[in-house]
């Protein structure tokens, strides 16, 4: 065989050398194997700027890149995703008895409250009996057990890493919201039945399933925010918000558990544990006293008041190990494993309530700072700054100084991201990667009933438009073959009614996506075992690429892939569906073939499989990612969270 050359030139061009090989290749978006090796033929250009040059001879395959300069790539805005059109968030409305309510009616109402509040707690304190209550609870007990005064070094520190954690992890968080900005309860992430959403109704008039070029898509649901709020505030930035958001979720959780240790370890517990109940009795005083707007005495240095020691413990023990908690119940690989895709720690129930913490911290943060600064700026600076109980100065311009600092990270940090996304992906593979590869050892194995089944399943992608997949479609695959090849022993096209001849597993499974919506779908198809049975992968296959006949929706319109481990398509859940809810999978949801690898996150699920090829490394797919989303839009290539 005589070799061919496929040359990606610095200009994005595509250019083939094919002396005649014998046989024709099949035009725009198709692929033929020569020598264990997929050769995909396009008519579309390349997006511009990538440069790879592949080189084949025989069975021999050897890859030159340039390199991959992480710092030379920069979002384009107008090309993002696609070229989306900008659909800016709303503020969250509320659902209240089947009528929408705008949460900006909490701020006059809270307004309202206050005034009242003050009113009320003014006028008690003409009573005699308010006065005997709060003398008799001034608002602050002294710590039982004994516990030395002011802050430790170490506790100062960790209050400010918390400080610059937090306000990274709360703005990703935002982001990772706003790609599917509503709220539920129910398993199936079902259309108007959200308790909270950032936009309006989904058009009822594109989710009929008959039509699938207007089906309204998860895509289509996403929304942004101002760059100055998320990060990076582009629509349907998901993929960079998690690096962002995980990789401080990282940072935060071992800051917690240094704060653990050390908390236990020096008696600092006793700060912030109530040890008596009459916390209850010293708390209602407090709060007579702050609504009266008759502050009782700053004793922080010593010990918390009643309101104080509450609000801490219910943060550091209950409300932080709960965002961690419901954080990973919102992965495929840990409901796979544990069952968890219905019930009341299903995934919606679990990102309700992490939105719902996210809520109670910013709240949180916000008293507490408007505390130091209206009860003793200076002196509670100094608490925290020097650990003293003095009034220096010096306290207020270090705080100053720390959080100019703070401020230049925050207005940084959405610029950073679009101008070095690469970087930010980079940087979050190399500091959380090897924690994702971890959760892929779960062995999936959750199975649910007929009647766990989702009312609704939110279809996603971009639907394929190539007039080889229309042929297709329009005689019922009949004339379709799945090109089965690269590092096997034994090539091969799998016909339809071949897939369908083989043996059939079901399964009813959950489905994560990436986006934050979940369903629950039954699923019948052909194992992947069966399949690597059949072609005998050499030893040195380490990954199989899925290749779709939908292009990725980036500036040159390349084929959508995305690479798995060939150890999950070992696994007895791994599928190529061809059938979905007991009917013919439909276009909208991936016909012919979708796979379901049960331990990833949705956007792995590659659908309308074209081919599939395994390979030794994916450094010379695309831009060496791992798939298409990784690739363009910055995802990471293992997601079991």
């Amino acid at each position: 065989m005589r070799p061919f050359h496929r040359i990606r030139g610095a200009n994005g061009g595509v250019h083939n050398n094919l002396p005649h090989l014998g046989g024709s290749l099949r035009k725009e978006g198709t692929r033929r194997f020569r020598g264990n090796r997929v050769i995909r033929t396009t008519n579309h250009r390349e997006e511009a700027g990538t440069r790879a040059r592949f080189i084949s001879v025989g069975n021999d395959f050897s890859v030159r890149k340039d390199g991959v300069d992480i710092f030379g790539e920069r979002v384009h805005v107008d090309e993002w995703s696609g070229g989306m059109t900008d659909e800016p968030a709303r503020a969250p409305s509320l659902r209240i008895r089947g009528r929408w309510v705008s949460s900006l009616w909490l701020l006059p109402l809270t307004a309202i409250g206050l005034v009242v509040a003050v009113a009320i707690a003014q006028h008690l304190r003409h009573y005699g009996w308010a006065a005997d209550f709060i003398a008799r609870y001034p608002g602050t007990s002294v710590p039982r057990g004994g516990v030395e005064p002011g802050m430790p070094a170490w506790l100062r520190w960790q209050h400010l890493f918390n400080l610059v954690f937090m306000m990274f992890i709360i703005r990703a968080g935002l982001q990772i919201l706003a790609d599917h900005p509503r709220l539920y309860l129910n398993s199936g992430s079902t259309p108007g039945t959200a308790w909270m959403r950032m936009r309006g109704p989904v058009p009822p008039d594109r989710l009929n399933p008959d039509d699938p070029r207007r089906a309204w898509t998860a895509k289509d649901d996403s929304v942004s925010l101002p760059p100055w709020l998320g990060i990076p505030g582009l629509r349907h930035s998901i993929g960079l918000a998690r690096w962002w958001h995980f990789g401080f979720d990282v940072l935060w959780l071992l800051n917690g558990v240094v704060f653990y240790v050390l908390l236990f370890s020096t008696g600092q517990w006793r700060r912030i544990v109530p040890q008596s109940w009459d916390v209850l009795p010293n708390a209602a005083s407090t709060a007579i006293q702050y609504a009266s707007l008759d502050f009782p005495a700053n004793e922080g240095f010593v010990a918390y008041n009643g309101l104080q020691l509450i609000a801490y413990f219910m943060t550091v023990f209950v409300f932080a190990p709960a965002a961690f908690v419901t954080g990973l119940l919102q992965a495929p690989a840990i409901a796979a494993r544990f069952g968890l895709g219905t019930g009341p720690a299903n995934r919606q129930v679990a990102r309700s309530l992490h939105f719902l913490i996210l809520v109670w911290m910013v709240v949180f943060i916000g008293i507490h700072t408007l505390m130091v600064f209206s009860t003793g700026l200076v002196g509670n600076l100094n608490h925290i700054v020097f650990g003293t109980d003095t009034y220096s100065l010096w306290a207020l311009w270090i705080y100053l100084l720390v959080m100019t600092v703070v401020v230049v990270l925050w207005l940084a940090a959405s610029p950073f991201t679009l101008r070095y996304p690469r970087v930010v992906q980079t940087v979050g593979r190399a500091s959380i990667g090897w924690i994702k590869g971890l959760m892929e050892w779960f062995h999936p194995h959750a199975n649910y009933s007929e009647k766990d089944i989702s009312e609704f399943f939110w279809p996603n992608g971009k639907q394929p438009d190539v007039n080889t997949f229309e042929r297709l479609s329009a005689d019922n695959w009949a004339a379709y073959r799945l090109q089965v090849g690269g590092a096997v022993e034994q090539p091969r096209d799998f016909s339809y009614p071949e897939l369908l001849a083989m043996d059939k597993h079901e399964q009813i499974t959950q489905h994560y996506c990436i986006q934050g919506w979940s369903g629950i779908a039954k699923w019948g198809g052909v194992r992947m075992s069966d399949i690597l049975d059949a072609v005998r992968p050499l030893p040195s296959a380490r990954f199989v690429v899925f290749y779709s006949f939908a292009d990725n929706g980036e500036p040159g319109a390349e084929p959508y892939y995305d690479c798995h481990k060939i150890e999950h398509m070992r696994g007895p859940m791994a599928l190529l569906a061809y059938e979905m809810n007991g009917e013919p999978l439909g276009v909208l949801h991936g016909a012919p073939l979708r796979l379901r690898n049960e331990i990833e996150l949705g956007f792995k699920q590659v659908k309308w499989i074209d081919a599939i090829e395994f390979v030794e490394s994916f450094d010379h797919i695309g831009k060496g990612q791992g798939g298409s989303h990784e690739d363009h839009e910055f995802y990471g290539y293992r997601m079991p969270i």
